[in-house]
């Protein structure tokens, strides 16, 4: 497909290096009115332009990876360049019929919404859509499908499915960063901490991923009786892990809805 990314920030150029990284077959141009913290996608034969309507005649498919204040502007500047393409919206709060008031019937629109880790072809993007675009939007499935994973979710979820899939790799970071801290307090230099800590959090999630269980199911298989993973689990326990991770995100979704 021949992609058009419309907003250069953090994750569009995301979106961009990882489609042209992990996939084959894909032309992508990204637009930014400022190009000049993205000329480095030049490098990855990445079209750059600081004009959101450079080559969208051509486009198959357009991103937006823009703010929910400047969605409605963009859209009224691409609607003549849009008929027959599909549109796919990445913008946090904005409602698939909210867009279709600005555009009517002229193109296919999906609601994405993927993380940084899109980069490096390991993104959770979820994906919703209205019935009617069904049919149409199957590229875009396939598409975020080689870049991670990419479940299909009713859109009253995509809310929800930004905290968790990408405010979670914050949260997921935050925890890293405090293991590396840590480990640094019980001995280990600063590098040989996070290198541990980051591979041991990669390695637990990639053991759910194949295995497909709970959890706690894994959990057991280190945690013996009198061990020190149990005692160290229990005191994080204590002090609130489980339940402030849950207000954290519960707080997060709530800011999104205001």
């Amino acid at each position: 497909m021949n992609i058009h990314i419309i907003g250069g920030g953090n994750l569009g150029v995301a979106i961009a290096i990882g489609i042209t990284q992990h996939t084959t077959g894909n032309k992508v141009v990204v637009t930014r009115r400022n190009t000049e913290s993205i000329e480095h996608l030049a490098q990855k034969s990445i079209t750059i332009s600081n004009s959101n309507t450079y080559q969208i005649e051509q486009a198959d498919l357009i991103i937006l990876t823009v703010k929910p204040h400047q969605t409605a502007t963009v859209l009224t500047e691409i609607l003549p360049f849009i008929s027959g393409k599909i549109v796919a919206s990445a913008v946090s709060g904005f409602a698939i019929e909210t867009i279709r008031q600005i555009v009517d019937r002229s193109c296919s629109i999906v609601r994405i919404m993927p993380n940084i880790a899109i980069q490096f072809g390991e993104s959770a993007t979820c994906i919703s859509f209205a019935e009617e675009d069904r049919k149409t939007i199957q590229p875009v499935i396939g598409l975020f499908q080689q870049l991670g994973t990419a479940p299909v979710i009713e859109e009253k979820l995509m809310d929800a499915a930004t905290v968790i899939g990408a405010c979670g790799t914050a949260y997921a970071l935050r925890y890293i960063r405090a293991s590396m801290q840590a480990g640094i307090e019980i001995g280990f230099d600063s590098q040989t901490a996070l290198a541990i800590a980051a591979q041991t959090a990669k390695g637990a999630a990639q053991m759910l991923l194949e295995e497909k269980i709970h959890p706690e199911q894994l959990i057991d298989r280190v945690t013996t009786p009198q061990g020190c993973t149990i005692v160290g689990l229990n005191e994080m326990e204590h002090q609130g892990f489980s339940s402030s991770l849950i207000k954290g995100i519960k707080t997060s979704l709530q800011k999104i809805r205001e």
